[in-house]
């Protein structure tokens, strides 16, 4: 498994602290999928936009099947996310 440089936690700055606070408000924790883009702040900012929006915002498919949806593509993939 390929190593990838992350910013601790406690060395967090601006953007990236902001991100990580409201990740450890929203999780209780930092999340490796949150932790593996600290290296990028604006590219994390975004994916976290991206994802509020496929899961939260108005779509023809409800929540549930949006859930659905990423549980079964995550098992395909072996994904445990």
């Amino acid at each position: 498994m390929p190593w990838i440089h992350q910013v601790p936690v406690s060395e967090a700055t601006g953007l990236l602290r902001k991100l990580f606070d409201e990740a450890l408000a929203r999780a209780g924790r930092i999340w490796n999928i949150v932790h593996i883009m600290s290296v990028n702040p604006p590219l994390l900012r975004d994916s976290i936009a991206f994802y509020g929006t496929l899961m939260f915002k108005t779509s023809p498919l409800t929540r549930s099947q949006r859930e659905l949806l990423a549980t079964v593509v995550s098992a395909e993939l072996d994904c445990h996310y």
